[in-house]
């Protein structure tokens, strides 16, 4: 089994917190199944849309993530899959795809 990390980009945020609890329930669905399967290595955590970016060789340090980007990563998981296609298959189960997000799927290089 090789690891690979999802990174969750974009996607709606829930109207009220009636929709924010079913949508949390669909994650915590999804992610029960894959670790009852073997499949999770860490559940990860969302992350917070604010933040710096540190760029360039002169390491200059600006305000970022930009909120008017549809593709900010805001959360990771890191699974356990036989290779990259069982991975990207695992991760159609998302509920992010409901609300118009995507999953990055990458692989962890061995070092």
């Amino acid at each position: 089994m090789s690891e690979f990390v999802y990174l969750y980009r974009g996607g709606e945020r829930p109207d009220s917190p009636q929709q924010g609890e079913q949508e949390m329930q669909k994650w915590v669905a999804w992610l029960n199944d894959l670790g009852k399967n073997g499949h999770i290595k860490d559940r990860g955590q969302p992350l917070d849309r604010s933040g710096k970016v540190v760029r360039g060789r002169q390491k200059t340090i600006t305000d970022g993530p930009y909120a008017e980007s549809k593709d900010i990563v805001g959360g990771y998981t890191l699974i356990q899959a036989k290779d990259l296609g069982e991975a990207a298959e695992l991760s159609k189960g998302c509920p992010i795809f409901d609300s118009g997000g995507l999953v990055e799927v990458r692989p962890v290089m061995e070092m």
